[in-house]
């Protein structure tokens, strides 16, 4: 009889920690007995999908029998008439993640180095681990700033990748635009990957979502997802921007139809939804407002966000908070998995939804 304990796992799996999502309503409304539930924890649209992405599913049911277009050549057209660049220079792949996973793919090898700020969007680490590469990590400056010249200092012969993730998440802090040209003159041919899965919601003047340089030859690739203002994060869509040639690269490791059909058919028609985009923008630019004035009243210190979340500081109970708003019906974020104990993190929800929230933290922070 064989010995399962001899059937060993590569030694860089030592490393990795599975995803941990945010909890799904269902399953605490089962473990608690409550009959209402709110999740605010993993940064979804309150609005809902895009109506034109549900129109296009809709409508593309009766062709599941073939398989997906592989280029998935109407997305891709789409994505790059959007934003200005060449159907070449666009990746659509199953949500941001994946490409993440593929970009590490493509250019990591075990000894070479990653550079991600922290605290940042785990994926980063996970892409590098699995291929052996060592994870750097430079810390935010006061007030969660990205440390660019930190970043800057980090970067050595082995360094392959620098991640920036702009907004940030968790914090919702985002990088200037001189700030990334100063990183993008500093380290030369060193491949920057820019995620912009927030980037509908900033609304900063010295934004950028990376593309421009792009345009200018940078070595830098934008990565953006369809799960955030467009609101079809349950079909699974991201996509990456970058040049020919680096785009060409990471083809070379991306399974054959990796978007399925109704997930780029969704994606394709929510790309020129613009009336969904600043609705959505609308509800959360009131939403952040809103939970920054309750927080303010509650003495509560936050990090204003350029995202549709918010980072607010709870103190030594923040699990215990965290716990307890769960017990309420309230589905938060807790910071502990980003060495942030003291914080949770809040997505914006529908008007209704912030309000029984802040009812439920007044109530527990007052009693």
């Amino acid at each position: 009889m064989a010995n399962l304990e001899n059937i060993k796992a590569r030694k860089t799996l030592d490393h990795i920690q599975p995803y941990s999502p945010g909890k799904p309503i269902w399953e605490v409304q089962q473990e608690l007995g409550l009959e209402r539930v709110i999740k605010l924890a993993s940064n979804e649209n309150p609005l809902g999908p895009s109506k034109q992405a549900v129109k296009a599913i809709e409508q593309g049911v009766l062709g599941l029998n073939r398989y997906p277009d592989a280029d998935a050549s109407d997305l891709k057209a789409a994505i790059a008439k959007e934003h200005g660049v060449e159907k070449t220079q666009v990746i659509p792949t199953n949500g941001a993640d994946e490409l993440i996973t593929l970009i590490s793919e493509a250019f990591l090898e075990p000894g070479d180095e990653i550079i991600v700020p922290d605290p940042s969007f785990s994926e980063y680490d996970f892409g590098a681990h699995i291929m052996g590469a060592e994870v750097v990590k430079v810390p935010f400056a006061q007030g969660f700033a990205f440390d660019v010249d930190a970043m800057i200092a980090a970067v050595t012969d082995k360094t392959k990748i620098i991640y920036i993730c702009s907004p940030n998440n968790p914090t919702g802090t985002y990088m200037k635009k001189q700030d990334v040209q100063k990183l993008l003159d500093a380290v030369g041919d060193t491949l920057v990957v820019f995620d912009a899965a927030y980037s509908h919601y900033a609304d900063a003047e010295d934004y950028t979502d990376g593309t421009e340089f792009i345009r200018q030859g940078y070595p830098l690739l934008t990565l953006k997802t369809f799960s955030k203002i467009y609101g079809i994060a349950g079909v699974r869509v991201g996509f990456g921007i970058a040049a020919d040639s680096i785009i060409t690269s990471i083809l070379k490791v991306k399974e054959p139809f990796n978007v399925n059909t109704l997930a780029q058919l969704a994606a394709t028609a929510a790309v020129t939804d613009h009336e969904h985009v600043t609705q959505s923008r609308e509800i959360n630019n009131r939403g952040l407002e809103y939970l920054y004035g309750a927080f303010e009243e509650l003495g509560l210190p936050y990090t204003k966000s350029m995202a549709n979340f918010v980072l607010v500081k709870l103190g030594d109970e923040g699990e215990t908070l965290y716990q307890d708003l769960m017990k309420k019906g309230v589905i938060v974020r807790h910071g502990k998995g980003w060495g942030l104990p003291e914080y949770v993190r809040v997505s914006i929800g529908t008007q209704e939804e912030n309000e029984f929230f802040i009812q439920a933290l007044r109530e527990l922070i007052q009693k």
